[in-house]
């Protein structure tokens, strides 16, 4: 697990996420992007292997979900089990602070849910 090191990084509050250069950015760029906010919903029920998380995030193609969750990985988000049989058995599961982040975007989860009818269609 990466600890971020707000020392060197020019920011006068690490707790700061207007300011350029502190490092809640990279945080909140990670769980506000989609298939982070998805994987951490689909982690709540319990440890899950990559078939089974690839199959209930429709859309998300192998390469991108193990770009995601090594990027959950290493901020401590998501935790990694390799089991030493054959074959080889990987299973995901929330941390603690996983499961803290998974309460607010929960409740963004529902909102985008309950209120899809009220936006604009893109088109």
């Amino acid at each position: 697990m990466r600890v971020m090191n707000t020392v060197k990084t020019g920011c006068d509050d690490p707790k700061d996420v207007y300011s350029a250069a502190c490092p809640c950015r990279n945080m909140l760029d990670l769980l506000a992007n989609k298939w982070s906010a998805l994987a951490l919903g689909a982690l709540e029920d319990g440890p899950q292997r990559f078939g089974a998380l690839r199959a209930r995030l429709q859309g998300v193609s192998p390469k991108v979900l193990t770009q995601t969750l090594r990027r959950l990985e290493d901020h401590g988000l998501v935790h990694r089990d390799v089991y030493p049989e054959v074959p080889l058995r990987v299973e995901y599961s929330l941390t603690p602070l996983g499961r803290d982040a998974n309460v607010p975007l929960a409740h963004l989860r529902t909102w985008v849910e309950r209120n899809i009818d009220r936006f604009p269609d893109p088109d």
